[in-house]
């Protein structure tokens, strides 16, 4: 696992939009974190990475956002998801196999439904501004991704 110390939002913002411009149609990008730690910020960057030009909002009572740009992003909110059964209600095994990339925030309450393959982002708030990114890939892709990230 390797971690990075971000010390105030820009810095989070600069590495989504970073990550944004490395992945490819059916990555799967999970975060974890405490509320408030920083991972809607880190979505709304990442699909502003992705040229996604209509404001990201955390989809907590819709479970899932979907969003047109030079790849299509499917944003999940699973905080309000009891039992990872809810997620066959959306039909989320066509957004994980499909034509564009996974944003899924609160990734670990679905854990046992995502595939092998993906990257674990976990934030975690160390100070007023200062957080604590780790990343973790399941894969020689992502773990060059992760290395090509943090250059």
């Amino acid at each position: 696992m390797n971690c990075v110390i971000i010390n105030n939002e820009k810095q989070t913002k600069d590495l989504a939009e970073k990550l944004s411009k490395l992945v490819n149609k059916g990555d799967i990008i999970c975060l974890t974190g405490d509320l408030g730690a920083g991972k809607t910020t880190f979505t709304q960057s990442f699909a502003k990475g992705l040229e996604i030009e209509e404001p990201v909002t955390s989809p907590t009572f819709t479970i899932i956002q979907e969003y047109e740009g030079r790849i299509p992003l499917y944003h999940f909110d699973v905080y309000r998801i009891t039992h990872p059964t809810e997620m066959e209600d959306i039909g989320y095994e066509e957004y994980f196999f499909g034509n564009g990339v996974c944003v899924i925030e609160w990734a670990s309450l679905i854990e046992e439904l995502i595939p092998k393959e993906h990257l674990w982002i976990t934030i975690t708030v160390e100070g007023p501004t200062e957080r604590k990114v780790c990343l973790k890939g399941t894969s020689k892709y992502y773990e060059s991704i992760i290395e090509e990230l943090l250059k």
